[in-house]
């Protein structure tokens, strides 16, 4: 929400607070009924901020703040004229329903960084980590703090009670740390502020006022220890004859997880022994491309703190620091005799891992990680011998992270460093031995911080057994083996890679209406982050260009209402000229609380030097895409969202619809019910299939997909109170290709699309025994022949979580996560592959019990 006001900026809110002993220290309970709140005057005067800034808000609300050498004590008073509206929905943490005020704490003090703690009607909290004034947000931090809520004759009002220890602070004997106060008025959908943030301003952590009176307390170091320990069942159809698969698997394990304060600034978090699962399962996802699916990190102790390290040194994914390399599956399949029977581990052991993060009064932030996996093995059963083979070596992670604050907050300079060290055997020697990556980053802001330039500069070095670099240097990311490419070629005796990486962008976020960014980025040939880090595609340069307007105040039917322009060209290092593409986009909110996003791109120009996976670059005919988004009004019980997504290739190349719902209803406070069905439909003319030798040459071959996905997404959360909860989550699956037309590629950058291929007579190509057989020339001798590409994949995925904070920072958690996994026959359809694939399936199930303890000493 971020514009810039030229005028001289106005001097921040105060806010003086009293010490208390502890024994005068109020009661929780929400009713603000103790006489030692008598001792501040309330904080007052909240002003608009959503939807019309700047104007008085619908209802007003106070606050009183109090301290002790242990504790924070905030008093909440929301005033409501109506207090029967009052909307108080339960949900589990962070779940931010319902009327609610947020409090923003600056102890840095230095106008970026700030701990946000929520509190709704509903006595729910909700606490969140701000990092790069306001631009990220984590919610996985989970400090320890209590809160309760009550609904008054005056409107609702709230207690809360912070162990300073949660927070981060100097030792300077009189503390100023910015402050700021926000609510939530959720049936007006508005937002008010103690401190007000114009509209225009380049962020929000730096608007915020200021708390003083904080006077002689000392800095905290924290120190938390929380034992945990699992039990896990899990059963599964047996596989007759595999002593590994008798239909049932048990174990039970414990760690340790450890938070110590080293200085106030700064945070050691240690871990033992790791429970490194995850509840909730990955979405499933069908690849065509044949690139990596990206999946979120989901694992506690990676997600915590994670903006420290994040490194997104050229925007979307791409980043020098990737969480899920660490306990991955093993990489390496191993041979076996035939007839024999394995034992895999799904994914690879975490010996342990510690993270070091902070930031100092000077304005360090500092972040450094590190983590050893150990050497994974598979077990393989040959008629009742045992043998053992290594999947995964045994492999150190480490990845350190600093930047500092200058020119009163308005430069900042930093630095990343990643390394992965593995000890490679004759077994493993088709891994990278070790990978190093490293990282610059600048940024500088003027004029109220709302223009901004800033750049990035990456460089990775890999090294491994020739074997090792060359699969580095034809695999997807790199394709040094393209046919096509007069700038690469394949090296077999190398056993280093080094690449370079970058960004350079100026802009402005603090425009009232307009703004607007332009620059470039790349990453070069031979650039490789995957050890660590994620990369999609290597070998590129972009130019790019981004517009955007905003009104500042509601207009006519509009409550809000944003356009933004994009463009972006792309080259690749031997100046082929790849893509070109145009996107309008716009956001439109009405005063009925009613939204719809509106968007068209053009697509002139489409190449991929991936396509044909190592064969020559691969010319895609123009494509139109447009979009169209429509929700109803949020804060009513019942919800609807609904999405039209279409892509049209000229020539009929390919075409892209999707079609998606998410239908939410909230029938009583404690319980919310949803469910999002979406259906795919991408049909292609020109899909890769796979690639032959034919008379010194390479087939690369491709058929026309009829490829059709159907999913959905059904979600149940109970909340019996704010720290007993229960929710179900499931997802069917469905995808399924099927192929005719085969071709193959001839000119591959030709205009006109039927230049590019030849497709084969029905005479020249037949099935039998699932492979198609081809016959080019008609002699009656087969030339060469490719599997039937055909596919129908079903997957089931559920879980069923009992989550119970019994006291703060202490849970329980109960869970039942079912699955299935089949192929199915591709002449069934959709619907009915669901009762093949899932229903006739026999499940698996885990029984999950954890307990965690917190001790803070």
């Amino acid at each position: 929400m971020p514009l810039i006001v030229f005028s001289q900026k106005i001097p921040p809110k105060q806010y003086f607070t009293k010490e208390i002993k502890p024994d005068n220290a109020p009661k929780i309970d929400g009713f603000l009924g103790d006489s030692i709140w008598d001792l501040v005057e309330w904080g007052a005067d909240f002003i608009e901020v959503n939807p019309d800034e700047n104007t008085p808000p619908t209802e007003q609300t106070k606050f009183k703040i109090l301290y002790d050498q242990k504790h924070l004590y905030i008093a909440i008073l929301a005033l409501d004229s109506a207090p029967e509206t009052i909307t108080k929905r339960l949900s589990r943490r962070d779940g931010f329903e319902g009327d609610r005020v947020n409090i923003l704490i600056d102890s840095y003090h230095d106008l970026r960084t700030a701990f946000l703690f929520t509190v709704t009607a509903a006595g729910v909290r909700g606490d969140e980590l701000i990092t790069e004034n306001g631009e990220d947000i984590d919610d996985s931090w989970n400090p320890i703090w209590s809160t309760k809520a009550q609904i008054i004759s005056q409107g609702w009002s709230a207690e809360l009670k912070i162990p300073l220890s949660q927070l981060r602070f100097g030792d300077a004997q009189e503390q100023i740390w910015g402050l700021n106060v926000a609510r939530n008025l959720f049936r007006e959908n508005e937002l008010s502020a103690w401190d007000r943030i114009p509209v225009g301003s380049a962020g929000w952590v730096s608007e915020a006022g200021e708390l003083r009176g904080i006077k002689n307390i000392k800095p905290q170091k924290q120190l938390e220890v929380q034992p945990f320990t699992v039990a896990q069942l899990q059963t599964y159809k047996a596989e007759q004859g595999n002593p590994y698969k008798d239909g049932r698997d048990y174990k039970i394990n414990a760690g340790l997880d450890a938070k110590i304060g080293v200085t106030n600034d700064l945070t050691l978090d240690v871990t033992v022994n790791p429970d490194f699962g995850q509840v909730e399962a990955d979405p499933a996802a069908i690849a065509l491309d044949g690139f990596e699916v990206f999946n979120r990190e989901q694992r506690p102790f990676f997600v915590e703190n994670k903006n420290i390290f994040d490194y997104r040194f050229a925007g979307n994914r791409d980043n020098l620091f990737f969480s899920r390399r660490i306990g991955r599956s093993p990489q390496v399949y191993p041979s076996t005799p035939s007839g024999s029977y394995t034992d895999r581990p799904q994914n690879t052991t975490i010996l342990g891992a510690a993270k070091f993060s902070g930031k100092t009064k000077n304005g360090w932030s500092i972040g450094v990680l590190e983590s050893m996996t150990s050497k994974e093995y598979v077990e393989i059963n040959s008629n009742g011998t045992i043998s053992e083979a290594e999947a995964e070596p045994f492999t150190n992670y480490f990845v350190g992270r600093v930047q500092k604050d200058m020119n009163e907050r308005n430069t900042f300079l930093g630095g990343i460093f990643t390394a992965t060290n593995r000890s490679i055997s004759e077994v493993t020697s088709g891994l990278r031995k070790s990978a190093y990556s490293g990282g610059v980053d600048f940024k500088h802001q003027w004029k109220n911080r709302a223009y901004y330039v800033q750049t990035n500069f990456v460089v990775s070095h890999v090294n491994g057994s020739p074997e090792a670099i060359q699969s580095t240097q034809e695999n997807l990311t790199h394709l040094f083996n393209r046919v096509d490419a007069s700038h690469l070629e394949v090296d077999p005796i190398r056993t280093s890679l080094t690449g370079t990486g970058g960004l350079f962008e100026i802009g402005k976020v603090g425009g009232k209406n307009w703004n607007y960014d332009t620059g470039f980025k790349w990453s070069s040939p031979e650039l490789e982050l995957n050890d660590i880090g994620f990369l999609r595609r290597a070998d590129q340069k972009f130019q790019f260009f981004n517009l955007s307007y905003n009104i500042a105040k509601p207009v006519s039917v509009f409550r809000d209402l944003s356009l933004r322009f994009n463009q972006f060209t792309s080259y690749d290092f031997e100046g082929n000229h790849n893509r070109t593409q145009y996107d309008f986009r716009s956001r439109l909110n009405f005063l009925n609380n009613w939204g719809m996003s509106i968007g068209l791109t053009h697509k002139p120009r489409i190449f991929l030097n991936s396509a044909l996976r190592g064969g020559p670059r691969w010319r895609f005919s123009k494509e139109n895409f447009k979009f169209l988004f429509i929700n109803s009004d949020d804060r009513k019980k019942f919800l609807a969202r609904f999405c039209v997504i279409h892509s049209q290739a000229a020539e009929d190349n390919f075409s892209f619809l999707k079609l998606e719902a998410r239908l939410n209803y909230q029938p009583i406070n404690v319980l919310n019910i949803s469910i999002a069905p979406e259906f795919e439909s991408r049909p292609n003319k020109t899909q890769y299939v796979t690639q032959v030798d034919y008379n010194n040459s390479k087939r690369y071959i491709l058929g026309t997909i009829d490829n059709q996905t159907l999913s959905a997404s059904f979600r149940i959360n109970y909340t019996i109170n704010p720290n007993l909860t229960i929710q179900y989550y499931a997802q069917p699956f469905i995808s399924r290709g099927r192929y005719s037309d085969f071709k193959y590629v001839t000119n591959a950058t030709a205009d006109r699309l039927n230049d590019r291929f030849y497709a084969f007579d029905p005479s020249e190509i037949d099935l039998n025994n699932g492979s198609f057989e081809v016959d080019e020339n008609s002699d009656g001798i087969l030339d060469y022949s490719f599997s039937n590409p055909d596919f129908s994949y079903v997957q089931f995925n559920s879980n069923l979580v009992m989550r119970w904070e019994y006291i703060p920072g202490s849970e329980l958690f109960l869970v039942w996560s079912q699955g299935t996994r089949a192929n199915i026959s591709t002449s069934e359809g959709l619907v009915d592959g669901f009762q093949t694939g899932i229903l006739d399936q026999q499940p698996q199930n885990i029984f999950l019990i954890k307990a965690t303890y917190r001790f803070i000493l």
